[in-house]
């Protein structure tokens, strides 16, 4: 596949991700006690809820959080690559860039929403970097290592909430009945419980250092070139013919257990098969369609179009905008939810192709371009792919 190809299949993927984590998010943005309310039903779970619902729900739990980890994993090989090419010692100003993420999301979770990903993976970012340094042997060694933390972390968990599962949910429950009236009590509220809302992030440190180091494996290997063929056909074998149904399985039936086993076990096999489906289709047909092309420009924005998502359905959603979490009744709490996700992720498509009709970059990667060559002087290392 051509280097531009390339790119748009990248921005692609970035495009889906970014939106494939709404698809999340929307379910804990229309839960009237939001992140903290989410997490004491066991997930957005209630007594008796329909099978469908829990599959509705299911469909993006952990899928899109995976995705987005690989994609991050491929554009830090990317900017290494880009800096060795110009001479520039690594991981060098790219830790500058992974700081400025930081920034993003430590800004993104007090303003914004309790469960944002930016500072977890900008921690995770400046790890990898370095474990990049150690060549093919090295990095393998470490994703292994990482690997099988995680798998064993995840098991005692998951063994942990089966056989104890109502007794840890007696004892770690934290009142979501908390007013939150206006935006400035929400601030206040991340706040005061950000070791909770923040746990999830050291959780799937691991992980994402696992998920990293396979992203940048799966682009040496060549998953968007010509001679990635087999190993496409291989990862949306596991991915989408195994891991997908199993990882439904687990969700419907499996209660909270299953949905945290789906979500760190078997989700980020599935995001392998939604990297290599999508890949596949590039080859089969280059150019993307209208709405690839929308995906693209989201991408292109991937910044921007997370904070903007989140805005938007904080607006709609929380008590300092509109409110519909608490206004929408609950026999209408479907509809409404998967209704009001299409309409941010319409809006924030909608914007994303305006925007880019005129300019190149989006209002936070412009703002974020800016401070990394004033903080870098330029650096030579500064045209590349962003992670």
């Amino acid at each position: 596949m051509p280097p531009h190809d390339r790119l748009t299949v990248l921005d692609v993927l970035r495009g889906i991700a970014i939106l494939g984590t709404l698809g999340t998010n929307i379910w804990i943005f229309m839960s009237p006690g939001g992140l903290l309310g989410y997490m004491e039903s066991g997930w957005g779970q209630s007594n008796g809820m329909h099978w469908g619902v829990l599959a509705l729900q299911q469909l993006t739990q952990g899928k899109f959080l995976g995705l987005l980890a690989l994609l991050f994993g491929m554009g830090i090989a990317l900017q290494q690559r880009s800096a060795i090419a110009a001479g520039i010692r690594w991981p060098g100003p790219y830790l500058v860039r992974a700081a400025l993420l930081f920034v993003d999301g430590v800004l993104n979770y007090l303003f914004v929403v309790e469960f944002d990903v930016l500072m977890g993976y900008a921690l995770t970012s400046v790890v990898v970097a370095f474990m990049l340094k150690h060549g093919a042997r090295g990095r393998t060694a470490w994703l292994a290592v990482a690997a099988s933390v995680h798998f064993m972390l995840l098991g005692v968990l998951v063994l942990a909430m089966a056989v104890w599962g109502d007794q840890m949910a007696a004892e770690q429950a934290v009142s979501a009945s908390v007013a939150v009236s206006g935006w400035w009590d929400m601030v206040l509220l991340r706040i005061e419980h950000v070791w909770l809302f923040r746990a999830e992030m050291f959780f799937i440190a691991p992980m994402s250092v696992a998920l990293f180091l396979l992203g940048a494996r799966l682009l040496d290997a060549g998953v968007f070139e010509a001679r990635g063929a087999r190993l496409r056909r291989w990862l949306m074998a596991v991915g989408l013919g195994i891991a997908w149904p199993l990882d439904m399985a687990l969700g419907v039936f499996g209660g909270d257990a299953g949905i945290m086993a789906g979500r760190y076990g078997t989700a980020p096999f599935v995001a392998m098969g939604v990297l290599a489906a999508v890949a596949e289709a590039f080859h089969r047909r280059p150019q993307p369609g209208v709405f690839g092309r929308r995906l693209a420009e989201v991408g292109r924005m991937a910044l921007t179009g997370y904070v903007l998502q989140n805005l938007l359905a904080s607006a709609l959603c929380y008590d300092w905008g509109l409110g519909l979490a608490r206004r929408v009744p609950d026999a209408w709490s479907v509809s409404a939810t998967v209704g009001i996700y299409l309409l941010v992720a319409t809006g924030v498509m909608l914007f994303c192709h305006v925007w880019q009709r005129r300019w190149t970059r989006g209002p936070l990667e412009w703002l974020w371009h800016v401070s990394y060559r004033r903080l870098t002087r330029g650096s030579r290392a500064d045209g590349a792919v962003a992670a």
